[in-house]
């Protein structure tokens, strides 16, 4: 029989012991915030959606929001008054410079054609987990036969029981985060897909940031599918409320109202230096049909 010394138990036990708070820890999953929107242009309002449902998420114990992403959408999607998404996307990048976890990506603006928010989120998941294989195989120390044999020698010696396997994580789930008016927009006729809606609550995740008193639940109860996922769809109340909008933000520019304090310093700087919101940027796209609904009530009637 070998003796062990007693730093060779100390250092055994000690890999216990970060093993159990390693299966703890994979206990809570993972979570990646994403918002698609417009953000012409980005507000405050926007930011502090990150911020409400992070502390949220992170409260219930089940959860770890490790990331937010914002996704602007692409010129394609034909909103009446939607600046270029060269410009929407500068300025979510200047709006986001000094934030330790929320980032822009630019994949959904770039893109020629209008993306449905449900491919979004599934390239997004698909990057997450190419992420997660890719920094698996590049981790070094993972295959060490002479390191595993040992610990499996004194794991026999010391241990009359063995110890339970470390839970397998999946890695991060993108779940959607958005206000209430999102939710709501499920029940208009032809700008959603009934499967995207489906695939949307059902296979990723709804965080929708309501303002007290508002009727979210009240919609779900009304709807079969979102009724169906209710589980899945996280309210978040919004106590102290703030009814900044993009909408209100441009209508002020118009009017050479200020708008300090309503988004960014550095957004008003940007808008202020190209003369992004007037009358003549309001009337773009004014008579074109809004992509979703071109494009799901032209499959209706096929």
């Amino acid at each position: 029989m070998i003796l062990k010394t007693t730093r060779e138990v100390s250092v055994f036990r000690l890999e216990q012991q970060l093993q159990i708070l390693s299966m703890e820890s994979s206990e809570k999953t993972d979570v990646v915030l994403l918002a698609c929107g417009s953000f012409n242009p980005i507000t405050n309002m926007h930011l502090r959606l990150f911020e409400l449902a992070k502390d949220y998420m992170n409260g219930t114990g089940k959860y770890r929001v490790i990331k937010g992403i914002i996704s602007p959408v692409g010129d394609a999607y034909k909103k009446k008054g939607l600046i270029s998404a060269h410009h929407r996307v500068i300025m979510a990048e200047l709006a986001t410079k000094n934030s330790e976890w929320v980032e822009v990506d630019t994949w959904e603006s770039l893109q020629k054609d209008w993306v449905e928010t449900a491919k979004v989120l599934r390239h997004h998941q698909q990057k997450l987990k190419a992420h997660i294989c890719d920094h698996q195989q590049d981790s070094p120390g993972l295959e060490r036969p002479g390191r595993k044999r040992k610990w499996a020698e004194q794991s026999e010696e010391f241990n009359q029981k063995k110890s339970p396997e470390p839970k397998t994580k999946d890695g991060p789930k993108i779940k959607l985060l958005c206000g209430a008016d999102i939710l709501e927009s499920f029940g208009v006729p032809n700008l959603w897909k009934s499967e995207d809606i489906t695939k949307i609550v059902g296979d990723y995740g709804l965080i929708c940031v309501a303002r007290a008193g508002n009727d979210a639940q009240k919609f779900i109860y009304e709807s079969d599918v979102l009724w169906k996922h209710q589980n899945n769809i996280h309210l978040v109340n919004e106590w102290i409320t703030n009814d900044i909008s993009s909408t209100k933000i441009r209508r002020a520019l118009r009017r050479g109202q200020s708008i300090r304090y309503l988004v960014p310093d550095l957004v008003r700087e940007y808008i202020e230096k190209h003369n992004l919101y007037n009358s003549e940027s309001e009337e773009r796209n004014v008579g074109v049909i809004l992509a979703p609904l071109q494009r799901n009530a032209a499959n209706t009637n096929s």
